[in-house]
């Protein structure tokens, strides 16, 4: 049987300007490994952030999560080998997506404690939502993978959480935010973080790794190159029989 370039589903749009990252940066991952006109099969699910939004803020989980878990089970259904969660904060009902599929789900927080402790890293500084910041979660997960985990505390935790949701989830890229995010993560590297965690997606379009002293970590980009390695393991550079195929032939 011909093994061919594994299709992706992702669960996006939360927000959009984080979610076309994974799909610019799955795509190109793709192209690099295969060349020519190489791209990632996706299936993609965009949501109105809006709504998932008045979800978080109402506290109301499980409705997330039914949501997630339906939707992920209909990237399944329409071919798709394996389901991204596009959005770190949305991770706190990845049990309850992952429970709904047979295939793999990547978790956000695993491909992130991956490549910290590659480095050789033990205490590591995470930026992100309050949820994320402050629930158990996802800094759970990163402390059960062996790391010491730091967050800001006020008023930073607060006005980290503001960045997100007043500017970058509206598309708003605003210089003396960067700032006060560099002065935030300065703090965290006093207090003993030998690496910086952008732990919410959008982070990755305000701050930079050249912008910090100390190793970055976007857990978007890290997320989509791990994407690809499990797409491409075992292919072959030959067309599989499709369902259009199948479809022609009857």
């Amino acid at each position: 049987m011909v093994s061919t370039v594994k299709t992706i589903g992702l669960l996006g749009g939360m927000s959009w300007e984080s979610s076309i990252e994974y799909e610019r940066r799955i795509n190109e991952g793709v192209r690099a490994a295969l060349g020519g006109t190489a791209s990632a099969d996706l299936i993609i699910r965009s949501y109105n952030f809006a709504a998932v939004e008045a979800l978080q803020e109402a506290g109301d989980w499980d409705a997330a999560g039914r949501l997630l878990a339906c939707d992920a089970q209909q990237l399944e259904a329409a071919g798709a080998d394996m389901v991204l969660l596009c959005t770190n904060t949305m991770h706190v009902v990845a049990s309850v997506v992952e429970d709904a599929l047979s295939v793999p789900f990547l978790h956000l927080a695993d491909t992130t404690a991956d490549a910290v402790l590659a480095d050789g890293l033990t205490t590591v500084a995470l930026l992100g939502t309050r949820y994320t910041m402050e629930e158990d979660f996802y800094r759970g997960r990163l402390i059960d993978a062996g790391l010491s985990v730091l967050v800001p505390v006020e008023p930073d935790l607060t006005d980290v959480h503001r960045v997100i949701y007043d500017e970058l989830v509206q598309g708003k890229v605003v210089e003396a935010s960067k700032q006060q995010y560099l002065e935030v993560t300065g703090r965290l590297v006093e207090r003993g973080a030998q690496g910086i965690i952008a732990g919410c997606t959008e982070i990755e379009l305000l701050v930079r790794a050249e912008d910090l002293d100390v190793p970055f970590y976007p857990t978007a980009q890290l997320h989509a190159e791990a994407a690809v390695r499990l797409a491409l393991e075992n292919y072959v550079n030959e067309p599989g029989e499709s369902c259009r195929e199948n479809a022609s032939s009857t």
